[in-house]
């Protein structure tokens, strides 16, 4: 059976129909082809399906999408600002090559803006520690860890 839902997602409102049991992912992929957030192991242990919702990382493979109503949801896509072409994560993922095969990326990028806005960035233990959710099959965490200390200073100024 489904229910027309209200999501909030990058800054657009969309009215969906969705069946009571869709997970936020799969409204995110497949209703409003937003596939950057990639589906992992449907179990919340890698990583690779993480978004913000109201600022905060979350599972979107463990959230019904009816359940993100109300709430406002950032997908990779959705992390730029207007003007600019990338969000100074995604820059200093690119700069650190902070990225092998490209899978886990928009959650790892995603998990590290709310590390450091969630004040998780104060050593590189504490980034490794707060991080230790979002799995890389290439094992380039060193990198993503040189990429969160690169820009904690600008998103501390924003």
């Amino acid at each position: 059976m489904a229910t027309e839902i209200l999501l909030n997602v990058n800054g657009g409102e969309y009215r969906l129909a969705v069946d009571l049991r869709t997970t936020l992912l799969d409204a995110l992929r497949e209703q409003l082809d937003l596939t950057g957030t990639k589906k992992g192991c449907d179990l919340g242990q890698c990583g690779a399906y993480t978004v913000l919702m109201d600022g905060r990382r979350v599972l979107s493979c463990l959230i019904l999408a009816v359940a993100a109503q109300g709430a406002e949801v950032t997908t990779i896509e959705g992390l730029a600002g207007e003007h600019d072409p990338l969000h100074p994560m995604q820059q200093a993922f690119l700069e650190q090559d902070a990225y092998q095969c490209g899978y886990c990326p928009p959650g790892q990028i995603i998990s590290t803006i709310a590390c450091v806005q969630e004040g998780h960035a104060g050593s590189a233990d504490e980034i490794r520690e707060y991080m230790s959710g979002n799995l890389c099959r290439c094992a380039a965490y060193p990198k993503i860890v040189a990429a969160v200390q690169q820009v904690k200073p600008l998103m501390e100024d924003r």
